[in-house]
């Protein structure tokens, strides 16, 4: 199995800046490599709206943004710490939201999905 641990939300104040961190583990010897291969993805859900992708990087680092977020966050990851990061910076009251770590990759024909708890990010105006 695989748990996700999201740390690093907390109250900030518009224009401020807040570093997100999922961090991978479990006990499967295999994580890492598992880790290394799979996109993992920053999601975000505020009060009464839907879940929504924010950001995610591919086994080969290839990144991809929401357009709300372009050029204000970049999602990083380092492989030999099974971490994933959300730098996110100019925040919005808009930002605010519970935001989620996801770790996706295949099985075959078939796909996985690994969740962590969510951290609270609440920008002030």
């Amino acid at each position: 199995q695989v748990q996700l641990v999201e740390s690093g939300g907390g109250l900030v104040q518009a224009g401020g800046s807040l570093r997100l961190s999922c961090t991978a583990s479990g006990t499967l010897f295999t994580l890492n490599n598992i880790f290394r291969a799979s996109t993992m993805s920053w999601f975000r859900q505020a009060p009464e709206k839907q879940r929504e992708l924010v950001a995610s990087i591919t086994s080969s680092s290839i990144t991809n943004y929401a357009d709300s977020v372009k050029g204000r966050f970049t999602i990083s990851r380092d492989n030999a710490k099974n971490t994933v990061y959300l730098e996110m910076n100019s925040l919005k009251p808009e930002d605010t939201a519970v935001y989620y770590c996801n770790m996706n990759f295949r099985v075959l024909f078939d796909t996985r999905d690994y969740w962590g708890q969510g951290t609270q990010v609440t920008v002030s105006s």
